[in-house]
């Protein structure tokens, strides 16, 4: 590769790390006794492409080895058919990464796999762990050497060192040392083993298909492989499944449970249910007419910024009795990376993503519908290029409360200082973006709708209410979660 293509490949990674939108977190999925299980990994990492770009792979085993592959890229440009073909076993554990934690390199890339006394192990994180410095300067003093510099290898490496007897013992020793989010799934010899931090930041649900199990961060993946589901892993939970049986552990005290409320406003698919089976199109739709009860506004339209706005806009619409019209056109063919013509063609990289459609706009009044505002870069672009389609008011409405911390559990966010919320007043931002008014939902509002989803939730990027502080922060909560497993915390669970 040649220097020029190299500066290429950095700039468009540069560009995208400061691109005006939160980043998707990692997918992880795994199967256990499936005779096709590395091509049905493959297809549960294809409908949790959303969740991350970066990196893809797969690991199995077939109770003896494990086979991985794992490379730069999409899913479908990461495997071919004789690069699953080649990977052999009845259970397989899969992994879609956007780094959250550690670079984007291939040395980043997921399932880790290591080599203990008690076989092979590799492991998929979703989550951030906050404690993760800290970790490593004492493992590092101890003689560890770390391949990559993510903080999902941490785990491994405690795992490995652990003096527990068994390798979920090992794994429940290792995950009661770290803080912060964690979303796991572990592929041994011979079991499959997953597991979610005590308040649950991250989605993680069980699945039967035919004989075999099956786990994911969301439900769509269990859809497009025909999988029914089960449950969602409890906060705190550990499942082991071995011998085609399923044990639940709960090795660690109650706390209050913080499941990310971005997760339904903006991270998992629309057709995914998460906790209980809970729609996230439903409640999209719902912040959107608790948004329009909140901010109303004489229009002629209410037009989404595709696609993340479109429910919220449906339910905005549909409260106000105003049309909906996609009066934005999104090209999906778009990649992370593309070749972009001479600086003469201004605001290039909003107009090869978004259109506007002159013929429906010129002379109206547009309620235009987003799902957050981080840095305010993209909305300037896109209420100009509306005005300049013929719009002759926007009023600009977001479906979520101003973003004004960056998250620690998970979701690649800007520092506070690049929030354009965090530096600026609604009134402020609403002449930045060039808007004729702006409205957000409030937190309130968002609090309220969330109360029928009957779970606790995080939202500390808007409240700067946050359940576990990070190492750079006021200092870590002492660790106290772990307790030893007793005969009342053990249940197995069969087919039926």
């Amino acid at each position: 590769m040649s220097d020029g293509t190299n500066r290429s490949a950095f700039d468009a990674l540069a560009e995208e790390r400061t691109a005006d939108h939160f980043h998707d977190e990692c997918g992880v999925f795994g199967i256990y006794n499936h005779e096709e299980a590395s091509h049905i990994a493959y297809l549960g990492l294809y409908a949790l492409q959303h969740r991350g770009q970066e990196s893809a792979g797969i690991c199995t085993s077939d109770e003896q080895s494990h086979f991985v592959h794992r490379s730069m890229g999409l899913v479908a440009d990461v495997f071919e058919k004789s690069t699953l073909n080649k990977l052999y076993g009845q259970h397989a554990v899969g992994h879609v990464r956007y780094s959250t934690a550690g670079e984007s390199l291939l040395r980043n890339a997921q399932p880790f796999c290591a080599a203990t006394d008690d076989g092979p192990v590799s492991i998929a994180h979703n989550g951030n762990l906050v404690n993760v410095a800290s970790l490593r300067h004492e493992l590092q003093k101890q003689g560890t050497i770390f391949s990559s510099s993510a903080d999902s290898e941490v785990i491994v490496h405690l795992l490995a060192r652990s003096r527990e007897s068994s390798l979920e013992g090992r794994l429940i020793d290792a995950i009661s040392r770290v803080t912060g989010a964690f979303s796991l799934i572990v592929l041994t010899a011979d079991s499959l083993i997953a597991a979610r931090d005590p308040h649950g930041f991250r989605p993680l649900s069980l699945a039967r298909l035919d004989d075999a199990w099956v786990v994911a961060s969301e439900s769509c993946a269990m859809d497009l492989i025909g999988a029914t589901f089960v449950r969602d892993v409890e906060p705190g939970e550990v499942v082991v499944i071995r011998d085609g049986e399923l044990t639940s552990l709960h090795p660690f005290a109650s706390t209050k449970e913080s499941f990310c409320i971005f997760e339904y406003i903006y991270f998992a698919r629309p057709d995914s249910n998460l906790l209980d089976q809970q729609n996230v199109y439903a409640f999209r739709k719902e912040l959107g007419r608790v948004l329009c009860r909140e901010y109303p506004a004489e229009a002629d339209m209410v037009v989404p910024v595709l696609d993340s706005g479109t429910a919220a806009a449906l339910g905005y619409a549909e409260e106000a009795g105003i049309p909906y019209e996609t009066a934005l056109i999104r090209n999906h063919y778009v990649q992370r990376t593309f070749i972009e013509p001479a600086q003469s063609i201004r605001h290039f990289g909003v107009k090869v993503k978004h259109n506007a459609v002159t013929g429906i706009l010129r002379g109206k009044r547009v309620i235009l519908v987003e799902d957050s505002i981080v840095r305010g870069t993209t909305l300037i672009k896109i209420v100009t290029m509306l005005r300049n389609a013929g719009a002759q008011e926007v009023h600009v409405r977001v479906s979520s409360p101003p973003t004004m911390g960056p998250c620690h559990y998970g979701i690649d966010t800007p520092d506070s200082e690049e929030l354009i919320a965090h530096r600026n007043t609604p009134e402020e931002i609403c002449k930045i973006i060039g808007a004729d008014s702006l409205g957000y939902l409030s937190i309130a509002g968002l609090r309220n709708a969330a109360q029928e989803l009957k779970h606790n939730f995080c939202d500390a990027c808007f409240s700067l209410e946050y359940p576990v502080q990070s190492e750079d922060g006021n200092g870590i909560p002492q660790l106290s979660l772990f307790r030893p497993v007793v005969e009342a915390d053990v249940r197995s669970e069969d087919r039926s």
